[in-house]
């Protein structure tokens, strides 16, 4: 089913992010302020607001320690119970920066040279500089105790916003996480900072409940569950962000790829595969240099041409419609590639498989009529449908993002494309969030995020309309009247890339994959070498049925065969003893139903294979 939110749920959740994020912006100022009084000397960077909390930059003589964030948090705490005024000034350019500079806050000074010379400068005080200045009683009834603070003041340059006093932030409604590195600016060329990690909330209650899910999310972490089941790695030494497919990860990509090309020849697409490089000016005609050159490679020089590694498969997609004339009786046509491209990005934003330089888009074309748009839009859904509820995803929250202020393409052909993409939601019967002024330079576009089992919103599958590319690269068709015109091109991923699904699916089943998926679906386990021979009939039954199947050959007994399957999480373990071997039988346990008896082979391949078909557990 697709969630959605109503308007009064929308202004609901709108009224609540807004407390939010002045409480958790108020707690990054608190959170410098109790640094800088605890370890003088050390300057301070940026500190915004993150998606469930904030953080801070802090560049410190001292390398912070779990204690000491211990012993900040309890500052913090003495902050907020001083119920300190938080007061807003705008100030002059210059003066502002001749503080800065008194104070030696380079940082400060960079964030300043940033701000537009038409902006206004702000900065906030915690505190009031003005002695004698008369505080409010906290809206806590909390234990006030040996203050440690007097009602002395901090300030920032800041755009807001923020909570009127430091009082109005409960004491144990918020926690500091963890400290991290980050470089300045996210540039590894520039200095390396320490960056705090905090959570606030507006009760304790929901502090608690996400740090509750916080622990789920961790437990499972891809990165973690990557590596204690050996799916995949990232090896540093060929470089960051690049991922190397393990043996058990590699198979279940595999399946993935059988079953994405089987969905697609079903639906009437057509397979390709390009190249990895391509001429740099092919990137100069689909304007991705001029857009897109801070996320691209630097070229190679090949014969004293630059060639250039792709970062996108669309203008190969062009090229292979534009290798021969089409008629609008062959509209739409539709292609699709599993193509690896290759992007920068910074160290310091790569994560896990989540944010790579090299990875795998399930990339599709779609070149068609103008009123062909909706019809194909509605196919699109449907087969996104389909394959995500394959693999376990059936809520989703869907945006369809209208016409930004920059854009390309000429009126009525934008509210065509954005009539045709309503029609085909609305058909399809589902709800949306319009995101007005959200779609792309080129065409308005459908975003769909999926919701895991934990309840968390990833951003997968994608749908755009293009009028840009097929401009750019001079494509056309021939129309009933023999003159020639432009088809429109729609754009579209279900899995965004097979790195980034490979770990929400690791996510959304804590590595416990569904039996249809689980890189080893049964394994056996042999109590003595006697039989082992019997073991290995078994195993080649199972194989030549196309199961995926190992023995385990460590010869440890039976307890620790047994529980190292339940870690490695492999669905069905089949225990052989002398009993079974002579009755030539297996004596079945899954993770899903515990024991199943003893059964033979025939029993429990037909049941496995049943199970498969249905992509059910057993």
């Amino acid at each position: 089913m697709v969630s959605s939110l109503t308007q009064s749920q929308e202004q609901l959740n709108q009224q609540d992010n807004q407390k939010l994020v002045q409480i958790r912006h108020t707690c990054a100022h608190i959170l410098a302020m109790a640094v800088q009084k605890l370890f003088p000397g050390t300057r301070v960077a940026t500190g915004p607001v993150t998606e469930t909390g904030f953080y801070y930059d802090f560049d410190s003589p001292v390398s912070f320690t779990p204690e000491d964030l211990a012993k900040i948090t309890g500052e913090m705490r003495q902050i907020i119970q001083a119920n300190l005024p938080i007061i807003r000034e705008e100030v002059p350019r210059e003066e502002i920066r001749e503080e800065i500079e008194r104070w030696g806050e380079t940082y400060k000074v960079e964030i300043l040279e940033r701000i537009p010379a038409d902006e206004i400068i702000t900065r906030y005080f915690i505190g009031s500089p003005d002695a004698g200045v008369q505080l409010e009683p906290s809206l806590f009834e909390v234990p006030q105790g040996d203050l440690k603070i007097s009602p002395d003041y901090w300030w920032d340059l800041c755009a807001g916003p923020h909570v009127n006093f430091t009082g109005e932030i409960h004491p144990n409604a918020f926690t500091l996480l963890n400290v991290a590195g980050a470089y300045w600016q996210g540039d590894e060329t520039k200095p390396m900072l320490q960056r705090i990690y905090g959570t606030a909330w507006d009760t304790p209650e929901a502090l608690q409940a996400y740090l509750k899910h916080r622990e789920e999310a961790l437990r499972r972490d891809h990165r973690k569950l990557g590596q204690d089941l050996n799916l995949f790695s990232i090896e540093e030494d060929a470089g960051g962000g690049l991922v190397f497919w393990h043996p058990k990860g590699a198979i279940i990509r595999h399946i993935i790829e059988d079953y994405w090309k089987r969905s697609h020849l079903e639906a009437d697409y057509q397979l390709l595969y390009t190249p990895h490089v391509a001429n740099l000016e092919l990137w100069k005609t689909s304007g991705h240099f001029d857009f897109y050159r801070e996320n691209m490679f630097d070229s190679i020089d090949v014969e004293q041409q630059a060639y250039q590694l792709k970062p996108m498969n669309c203008p190969f997609h062009v090229l292979t419609y534009k290798h021969q004339l089409h008629s609008y009786r062959e509209l739409p046509i539709r292609v699709c590639e599993l193509g690896t491209v290759y992007r920068y990005e910074r160290s310091g934003a790569l994560h896990g498989l989540m944010r790579v330089r090299g990875f795998t888009q399930d990339d599709a074309h779609i070149f068609c009529l103008p009123e062909q748009i909706a019809p194909e839009i509605l196919g699109v859904l449907n087969l996104t449908e389909q394959i995500l509820s394959d693999f376990g995803f059936s809520n989703y929250e869907v945006n369809l993002s209208t016409r930004p202020e920059k854009s390309v393409g000429n009126d009525q052909v934008w509210e065509l494309a954005t009539a045709a993409l309503q029609t085909a939601l609305d058909t399809k019967g589902w709800d949306y969030i319009i995101d007005e002024g959200g779609g792309a330079f080129y065409g308005p576009k459908i975003d769909i995020k999926i919701e895991d089992a934990i309840g968390r919103r990833w951003q997968c599958s994608t749908i755009q309309v293009d009028f840009n590319l097929p401009e750019r690269f001079n494509i056309e068709y021939v129309a009933p009247e023999g003159d020639r015109q432009r088809p429109i091109m729609i754009h579209r991923a279900i899995f965004g890339s097979l790195e980034r699904f490979f770990g929400i699916l690791i996510e959304n089943y804590a590595g416990d994959f569904p039996l249809w998926l689980a890189p080893v679906q049964t394994r056996l386990l042999p109590v003595s070498d006697d039989v082992r021979e019997y073991a290995k009939s078994v195993a080649a039954i199972f194989k030549k049925a196309g199961m995926r199947v190992e023995i385990d050959n460590s010869g440890e007994r039976l307890g620790k065969q047994i529980r190292t399957a339940e870690l490695e999480k492999i669905p069905v373990v089949a225990v052989i003893g002398k009993r079974e071997a002579e009755s030539q039988t297996l004596s079945i346990r899954t993770r899903q139903t515990g024991d199943l008896g003893v059964l033979t082979t025939n029993e429990i391949l037909q049941r496995l294979q049943d199970a498969i078909a249905s992509k059910a557990s057993i």
